[in-house]
């Protein structure tokens, strides 16, 4: 790059960072205020995920007991289908 290129290029950069230093202590203050906002909006953000997370984990359980009690009551019905079964069988051979 020859010094002209590197001379005009560093001016429009002062330039920009001379132009977005000034800010006034309201607009400092507006920013603050605003950051204060999004900062206590995280926090409730963060706390309603926790509440979800925990109401996920207690429909998970619960859904685990309605797999387990339905898995029970499935070997009860094969359990007594085979035993009706039997009960026919030796009906028949008599």
């Amino acid at each position: 790059m020859d010094k002209k290129r590197i001379v005009s290029m560093l001016v429009v950069v002062g330039a920009c960072a001379g132009l977005s230093a000034c800010a006034t202590t309201g607009e400092f203050e507006a920013l603050k205020s605003r950051v204060d906002t999004l900062e206590s909006n995280v926090s409730a953000a963060q706390s309603d995920a926790a509440a979800a997370r925990a109401t996920a984990n207690d429909a998970v359980n619960i859904a685990n007991q309605a797999m387990d009690k339905a898995n029970e009551a499935n070997a009860r019905s094969i359990d007594t289908e085979t035993k009706i079964d039997r009960m026919f069988k030796r009906a028949m051979h008599k």
